[in-house]
C-alpha cells in the first residue's frame, strides 16, 4: 500500500474520530477534545494530544509508568496509521483503525 503523510490535524481526525485503534494487544482511542483512553496488555492507557505543526504530539501513562511526551509522523498506509516517534527519526508502531 503507498504510504499517505498526514499533514493537519482534520485530516488526522477524520481518520480517528469514532475509531478505535488496535494492535495486538492495544485498543486506543484518541478524541477530538485532546484525551486519550483505552488499554494495552491488560493496563489502562490515559494521555494526552495536540496537533502541532505537522506531528501528532502526546504524553501517555500505560498504568502507572509515565510514557513521556513524544511528537511524531502519522502516515496512512492502507486501513493503518503508522506513528514514527521522535518527529519521524525514531521507532514506529503501526496500528489498524477499528
Amino acid at each position: 500500500d503507498p504510504r499517505e503523510p498526514v499533514t493537519d490535524r482534520a485530516q488526522f481526525l477524520r481518520l480517528v474520530e469514532g475509531r478505535t485503534l488496535t494492535h495486538i494487544g492495544v485498543r486506543l482511542t484518541v478524541a477530538p477534545d485532546g484525551r486519550i483512553t483505552g488499554r494495552a496488555f491488560g493496563r489502562p492507557v490515559t494521555g494526552e494530544w495536540i496537533w502541532q505543526a505537522r506531528y501528532f504530539c502526546r504524553s501517555m501513562t500505560w498504568g502507572t509508568e509515565p510514557i513521556p511526551y513524544n511528537c511524531q509522523t502519522v502516515d496512512r498506509i492502507g486501513g493503518r496509521l503508522r506513528f514514527r516517534s521522535d518527529r519521524g527519526t525514531g521507532d514506529h508502531a503501526d496500528l489498524g483503525l477499528d
